[in-house]
């Protein structure tokens, strides 16, 4: 029986399923494992089920043991494991696809939503019960009639772009290739980021986390949007520059942002948590039981075809 490592506390009924099929080590306790912790702790395992709160990068993965075989990412995303370094030591690196598109749509929809319509001050005032109707009370953006750029027009964004059509949104995107007209449905196409900046009413971050998109919404970048545009950024926190993002909240040039992610996690930006118009989750997107365990299984099970036949299909090196 193969042995693995769970680096972190897996919903009950998959660390069961694991345990059917692998001798497997827990952590009951859901300590967040230090690099040299997770190397000490993996030496006499076949593989490491892992969660994007570890970084795994190339000097960990130099370091982990010859027995090593897959590292299985419970994430669709692998920015935290260095998957040429992995490669390179012959250890696979699996990620789980498909399964949480759904819910981080929802979350994607939710934080925009949250933004155009001002909903942090709002939970501010009711908190306070320092508010009255009038008028012209906090009102906000509206997504209907507006235009939704997406940056990523992958799994997630067509489930985004789907939502906000029911919104009455027109989308626009930009991705590495145009999709083919039946993934494109009415979406625009746009050539460039810039181009599909200038039309971004509202802006929604879908892509992969990569070397070329960190920071992509940046200083420069900024200067693209219409003014007051409405941002969202359900991907990964090191899409946008923080600072740059603070000064154009601050001066208007951004209207409101949505952030389900952001750089450093747990920890954040301090101009985040001032701003009135800011509207902020702590990574909620796959936070549903059915997806979450969906994704703990298909970890499990992306492995268990590895060790049966020496290959996955959701391998991702």
């Amino acid at each position: 029986m193969k042995k693995i490592l769970i680096t972190r506390k897996l919903i009950k009924s998959s660390e069961e399923l694991a345990s059917k099929i692998f001798e497997t080590k827990l952590n009951k306790k859901d300590d967040l494992l230090t690099k040299d912790e997770l190397i000490k702790k993996s030496e006499d395992c076949d593989g490491i089920l892992s969660s994007l709160t570890e970084k795994i990068d190339a000097d960990v993965i130099s370091k982990l043991s010859d027995k090593i075989k897959i590292i299985s990412n419970f994430a669709v995303g692998f920015g935290n494991i260095d998957i040429n370094a992995a490669k390179k030591r012959n250890i696979a690196v699996t990620n789980t696809p498909d399964v949480l598109t759904d819910a981080t749509a929802e979350i994607a929809m939710l934080i925009l939503l949250g933004a155009a319509r001002r909903a942090t001050e709002g939970i501010k005032a009711v908190h306070t019960k320092n508010w009255k109707w009038t008028a012209d009370f906090l009102m906000g953006k509206q997504l209907t009639g507006s235009r939704l750029g997406i940056l990523g027009m992958g799994r997630i964004g067509r489930a985004v772009a789907e939502r906000a059509r029911s919104f009455g949104m027109s989308i626009h995107y930009f991705n590495r290739s145009r999709l083919s007209k039946e993934l494109e449905k009415d979406a625009i196409y746009h050539k460039s980021l810039e181009s599909l900046l200038s039309v971004s009413d509202f802006f929604s971050i879908n892509c992969p986390a990569t070397e070329e998109t960190k920071h992509i919404i940046n200083k420069e970048a900024i200067k693209f949007f219409p003014d007051g545009a409405v941002i969202s950024n359900s991907a990964r926190g090191d899409m946008i520059d923080d600072e740059a993002m603070v000064e154009a909240l601050k001066n208007g040039k951004i209207y409101s942002l949505g952030i389900d992610v952001y750089n450093g996690e747990p920890n954040i930006h301090p101009g985040y948590l001032v701003l009135p118009n800011v509207f902020v989750l702590p990574h909620l997107g796959s936070a549903t039981k059915k997806t979450r365990t969906a994704m703990a299984n298909l970890a499990v099970d992306n492995m268990k075809d590895f060790f049966q036949t020496g290959k996955c299909k959701n391998q991702v090196n």
